[in-house]
């Protein structure tokens, strides 16, 4: 539920900026409906992304420090209460509605980056070898119906609304065709975000410490057991005089044995999900262009503002219905059966192909006879960013680092991803601009072209093919075997082992 809740709040504002742009931004005598500055636009998109970046790595590191539970708690208040501001942002002011609305964006980002390395984290440590992996994507599937609902909510909020306050489309009346009562439509969207993360919190808090974290790193191996019990409904003893983990293993994250041991599978996982994020989230780029060019969004000024949010939600609910939701829950029923490094190699392999297949014979995509060729395409560059990257750059993290680091490593990686991210969202939101500047959007530089972008994606996916070979294959293992944490314990037993048959030699009789 909390991953649920983290992808409604995260993509929810993509559905209500153009209303955003027609209620505080509308040029009196304009024939186009207003829409939001691009340093605006920036902002309030992309304003939550850095909140999540800096949260993933904040959290990640006090949940290696603190345990994961009682973290686990804070990130969710804390979306809760950012959910219920950003929706009360009031002035009469643009820039002061923007400004609060940002701001409380931002520490919403902030709670949700924590989700991301304790979800994975937990699930990691209470699950089996076999089932791992399946467990863990499961979480994360949980994305693409969070995407899916927010959607929905979006839809039913604008029909109910369209139907109580009837407006004339833009063209016929501008000034009416955005009704008073439209202000409170995307802040009924973005306040919703908080009643799933409120109905978790109970079982959050009753939920027992993971048993790896008690025994490994808070070296309470009786309280471990105990927790265990709870969860399995079983009676487990331990043996105290055992000791859970030698002092040689104790290695920092900045220590010369991290860096020979995982130094690899921290560049390979925080490459790959930097490179990943940069083609996953430049898909909203092309979204508009494609809604418009098969007709399920209309030109903005022949309907009102209620109007085009329904239109809007209506498109991105079809999109994750059809290619979102498919994608992650075929990765987990796969994940364990051919392996996360299968699964990543074949999405990198298939969004390349795809992304080429798009940018090399672009001009021919934008006849108006082949448009479905390129919707269907596009559909399944990102089914294969689903059934590939997109999913097991969340697991791996979880999987291959010692349990005192496991929180932090996997928000190292989660950070590098929400860097790509922010340069998949704007930097080539400013890249696509056409090279002719008087085809560009309203307010934007010229760039490089869609069609060169789409080229420089087929590269950036190419690279993570690439970089997939440096992240290790955690299927059927145990976490203690992929970050070889017992391995110390069989040297120490070996030199005690060593030491007393000399002492044995030695001794005067």
């Amino acid at each position: 539920m909390g991953f649920f809740t983290d992808a409604y709040d995260l993509f929810c504002i993509s559905l209500v900026t153009k209303l955003l742009g027609r209620i505080y931004y509308h040029d009196f005598g304009d024939d186009k409906p207003g829409s939001l500055p691009p340093n605006v636009s920036a902002a309030v998109n992309g304003v939550a992304f850095c909140g999540t970046l800096a949260g993933q790595l904040f959290f990640g590191w006090l949940g290696d420090k603190m345990g994961r539970k009682k973290v686990y708690g804070m990130t969710l208040m804390l979306m809760v209460i950012c959910s219920i501001a950003s929706g009360l942002s009031f002035s009469s002011k643009p820039t002061a509605v923007m400004a609060t609305l940002c701001f409380f964006r931002f520490w919403l980002g902030f709670g949700i980056g924590g989700d991301y390395p304790l979800s994975a984290t937990i699930m990691s440590e209470y699950a089996n070898k076999k089932t791992r992996g399946a467990f863990i994507a499961a979480v994360f599937a949980m994305q693409g119906f969070g995407i899916l609902t927010g959607g929905m909510v979006a839809c039913i909020v604008s029909a109910a609304f369209k139907s109580k306050y009837p407006a004339p489309t833009y063209e016929v009346d501008p000034l009416g065709s955005t009704v008073p009562e439209a202000d409170y439509v995307w802040r009924i969207i973005l306040m919703f975000g908080s009643i799933p993360a409120l109905m978790t919190y109970y079982w959050r808090m009753k939920m027992p410490e993971t048993a790896r974290y008690t025994a490994l790193v808070a070296k309470n191996a009786k309280q471990a057991a105990a927790d265990m019990s709870k969860v399995l409904q079983v009676e487990l003893e331990t043996d105290q005089e055992k000791k859970s983990e030698t002092r040689k293993n104790e290695f920092g994250l900045f220590s010369r044995q991290f860096l020979h041991r995982h130094g690899l599978h921290l560049l390979g996982t925080t490459s790959t999900w930097f490179l990943l994020d940069i083609a996953f989230y430049s898909q909203n780029l092309f979204q508009k262009d494609i809604f418009s060019a098969i007709g399920w969004i209309p030109p903005a000024k022949t309907m009102n503002a209620i109007q085009e949010v329904f239109k809007i939600s209506r498109a991105q609910t079809l999109i994750a219905l059809c290619s979102t939701v498919p994608g992650y829950w075929f990765t987990v029923f796969f994940i364990d059966r051919i392996g996360r490094f299968a699964i990543q190699l074949m999405g990198f392999f298939f969004m390349t192909v795809f992304m080429f297949a798009l940018a090399i014979p672009y001009h021919h995509w934008t006849q108006k006879e082949n448009r479905i060729g390129f919707v269907i395409i596009y559909a399944l560059t990102f089914f294969f960013a689903n059934f590939g990257p997109n999913a097991t750059t969340f697991v791996v993290p979880a999987e291959i680092f010692p349990a005192r680091l496991r929180s932090t490593c996997h928000g190292i990686s989660a950070a590098s991803g929400k860097a790509g991210a922010i340069i998949g969202a704007f930097g080539f939101l400013y890249a696509a601009q056409s090279q002719d500047s008087t085809k560009t959007d309203k307010g934007y530089p010229p760039g490089i072209g869609v069609k060169n972008s789409l080229i420089v994606l087929g590269v950036v996916n190419c690279l993570g093919m690439l970089f997939t070979f440096l992240v290790p294959e955690s299927n059927g293992k145990s976490l203690e075997e992929m970050s070889r944490e017992n391995e110390g314990e069989d040297e120490e037993v070996v030199e005690m082992d060593h030491v007393s048959a000399h002492e044995n030699r030695t001794v005067p009789v």
